[in-house]
């Protein structure tokens, strides 16, 4: 399951996206610290695929692949050190896969800015400072302890130690742990510590409807040239907390037809998870019996016992082989028996890297 973790200024609308993309309830005010516990929702990937394979197997139920939101109230400048209870909340999101930055591209009067005028790069700057200082914290802490440990002649410690002194020359200049271009061994040693600023980034960027439909702006046209100069691991998904409240109001039968009246192609939160997969190297692939028809979320690179391994530890461990078919050959073939038939069922083995849209029936043995 894929994580996202929500952070912003107050009043970029964090909190009216998260309602939006949840249907859940957390307070949307114009005033700073209103979500006062973080707020987490679950959201169903949308994948036409799904549908497409319930209608020729007809399960029992369907289960889409879903991913979790975690939202928590909008950080202000020092919140590291305490403004605004900042570090505290920082705390809630420090599990998830990558972040969500929600950053405000409009201009309205009737909704204050905390800082004052509207700059989302300076926004990305402030929140990117804070999440380097909460990290900074969490690697001081480790530091001590792994001084500590590599003076007994603890060699894992000792090893540790150079990766945590690299990560802290950044830390302690505000800067984010993606600038300090980390090799993957490095990574793997911070990994325990969950470290915000080695996690991805997606760019909320909040924009009027009429620049999802039209032009860029000046606001979202300065992040895009921010965000591309810095060489962070990140995307830019515009969307409009707007149409996605108004959206969140509608039948699911009338919000194509609002879109389109819109101009808009797809709503935010389509766009948001399709990024949020591509950001992560994810993909979907599927199981389909009379029981269920379900999608499940991989990795792009997994092997077929990996793979197997999502649905139960032991599927990994018995691993035997795996009935794979194609999406678009289960589909034509109308199923397992059709597909069988025609000679388009694989028996794939250990090695078999998974693709995109297969439908995989496993054989272990525990």
């Amino acid at each position: 399951m894929l994580k996202l973790g929500i952070v912003g200024l107050p009043n970029v609308g964090k909190s009216t996206l998260f309602n939006a993309l949840t249907a859940a309830k957390a307070e949307a005010a114009n005033y700073p610290f209103c979500t006062v516990e973080p707020n987490v929702g679950m959201v169903e990937v949308p994948d036409e695929r799904l549908r497409q394979l319930a209608d020729i197997v007809q399960p029992k139920k369907v289960v889409p692949a879903v991913v979790q939101f975690v939202d928590i109230a909008g950080l202000v400048k020092g919140a590291a050190e305490g403004e605004g209870l900042g570090n505290k909340f920082l705390a809630n999101i420090r599990e998830v896969d990558a972040i969500v930055h929600v950053v405000r591209c409009f201009e309205d009067p009737d909704v204050v800015h905390v800082m004052g005028a509207v700059d989302p790069v300076r926004d990305r700057e402030v929140i990117e400072f804070e999440l380097a200082l909460s990290d900074l914290a969490v690697v001081e802490k480790r530091l001590d302890r792994t001084q500590r440990a590599a003076k007994t002649g603890d060699k894992e410690a000792k090893a540790e130690l150079g990766v945590l002194e690299h990560a802290l020359s950044f830390l302690r200049e505000g800067r984010g742990l993606w600038e300090a271009r980390l090799t993957k061994e490095q990574l793997a040693a911070l990994q325990p510590l969950s470290l915000l600023t080695t996690k991805p980034v997606l760019y909320a960027a909040n924009v009027t409807d009429h620049e999802l439909s039209g032009d860029e702006g000046p606001h979202l046209r300065r992040l895009r040239e921010a965000v591309g100069a810095s060489g962070e691991h990140a995307e830019i998904v515009p969307f409009s907390a707007k149409i996605e409240a108004e959206l969140a109001e509608l039948a699911p039968e009338e919000r194509a037809e609002f879109l389109a009246s819109l101009g808009i192609e797809s709503a935010g939160l389509d766009r948001l998870i399709r990024a949020g997969y591509h950001l992560l190297g994810l993909q979907t692939y599927f199981t389909a019996g009379e029981q269920e028809v379900r999608a499940w979320t991989i990795h792009h690179g997994d092997t077929a016992p990996v793979a197997a391994g999502v649905i139960h530890t032991d599927f990994e461990k018995g691993f035997i082989r795996a009935e794979t078919v194609a999406y678009p050959e289960f589909v034509a073939n109308g199923g397992w028996k059709g597909a069988r038939e025609k000679g388009v069922a694989r028996a794939e083995g250990k090695e078999y890297v998974v693709s995109d849209g297969d439908v995989m029936l496993f054989r272990f043995n525990v």
